[in-house]
């Protein structure tokens, strides 16, 4: 893995943005723009390399996978922050019956740097609503084929979503659209434009599909179901909104009355499925260290404080839920820091494994999983140790 610069494209931002990514631009607090889909670098891996990524990336998601099981079997729940009982009955049988419900892909975000020969680590999994998923597919590839002609990229993401939503088509309600929603809240169209690309991915799959904002989702009081504008029944949806969202909110009563779990019960059936909040929480990180401990590719975390990290490596602070470094925070050995005890909310402490510096850049690599097997690399970079809101995008190639 290696870093290289390389002169931008000319007129990079029109072709990236001809090509679905409409936001390659960031805001900074100055108010300046600067580039997210940044091409003023690029990152370079060998075969071998990422063949081994790929294993690790699989093996992490089986792992996850025996980890929800035994959150349902130990009856876990509860330390998700999952303690309604209605909930998580709903969860434990969307799990039970996880054979019968679409799911689709996830984002693992690892730690690794191939100059210290140390394996891969995850940092967190996100594996209900993860976005960067039109610049890993579609951008990125392009530059490639126009920059590198010949080369190779850990990037089957396209096809493989494609084949997935033919292979899951069967489990969908017939003779109904499949909707496909996002927030009308998004003021980038990120989500807006992740969810239309699935969108083309289920169509080029044969997919019926239509789109919807979540705000336009309607609930008709007579038939006890959701409706599109039209007073069309919603048998089927992909959301790109968290779960903890969907059953918090002013409709999670209707959400939770009418979910589709398979088995011909219920009249909703949510894409991403009720299970993956056993997977898209950072208390997984600490159930997973619980379970494989001193695994190579885990870092140590926990529930209940950060024990041994507070005085060895330091600890990183994660809320159980939340998004693009949101709430996280660091804490360096040995430092006298009241915030464990001072926070609210429930969080995650996990080893400090700060991110590898490759010129001064914060780099964290983001491998997707299409079903369950590995199918792509994002990589974004930050100035600081947390990857936020204004980390940039940057290709790779296979050399």
């Amino acid at each position: 893995m290696e870093r290289h610069t390389i002169e931008p494209r000319d007129g990079w931002q029109q072709t990236v943005e001809e090509q679905g990514l409409i936001y390659p631009l960031t805001r900074y607090p100055d108010d300046s723009l600067r580039p997210y889909w940044d091409e003023s670098a690029y990152y370079a891996f060998s075969l071998p390399e990422v063949e081994a990524l790929e294993e690790v990336v699989e093996e992490l998601h089986e792992m996850s996978l025996a980890a929800a099981e035994h959150l349902v079997s130990q009856d876990r729940l509860a330390d998700l922050g999952i303690t309604d009982p209605r909930l998580a009955d709903l969860v434990r049988e969307s799990w039970r019956r996880r054979d019968e419900l679409p799911s689709v892909y996830g984002r693992f975000d690892l730690h690794y740097d191939s100059r210290t020969g140390a394996p891969a680590k995850l940092l967190e999994y996100n594996a209900d609503t993860p976005t960067s998923l039109i610049e890993a597919a579609g951008p990125q590839w392009f530059w490639m084929e126009e920059r590198f002609p010949g080369a190779d990229q850990w990037n089957s993401l396209h096809e493989r979503l494609v084949d997935a939503w033919k292979k899951q088509a069967a489990l969908l309600p017939p003779g109904s659209p499949l909707y496909f929603a996002h927030s009308a809240a998004d003021e980038l169209g990120e989500d807006l434009m992740t969810v239309a690309y699935l969108r083309e991915t289920a169509e080029q799959a044969g997919l019926d599909t239509e789109a919807i904002s979540v705000e336009d989702i309607g609930w008709d009081r007579l038939s006890r179901r959701f409706v599109d504008k039209k007073l069309r029944f919603i048998r089927s949806c992909f959301k790109l909104y968290p779960w903890e969202w969907l059953t918090t909110d002013r409709f999670a009563p209707h959400v939770l009355d009418t979910l589709d779990n398979g088995g011909g019960t219920g009249t909703t059936l949510w894409i991403e499925p009720a299970w993956k909040m056993l997977l898209s929480n950072k208390a997984l990180l600490a159930v997973l260290w619980e379970l494989f401990p001193g695994h190579p590719n885990l870092l140590p975390a926990y529930l209940d404080g950060p024990r041994e990290l507070a005085d060895t490596t330091g600890y990183v602070t994660k809320p159980l839920l939340g998004r693009e470094g949101a709430g996280v925070t660091l804490h360096e050995a040995g430092a006298q820091d009241p915030a464990p005890k001072s926070r609210d909310e429930a969080c995650c402490y996990q080893e400090l494994m700060p991110l590898p510096d490759f010129d001064g850049n914060r780099v964290v690599l983001g491998a997707w999983v299409v079903e369950n097997e590995a199918a792509g690399l994002g990589i974004r970079e930050s100035a600081g140790l947390v990857t936020d809101e204004y980390a940039r995008f940057l290709p790779h190639v296979i050399l």
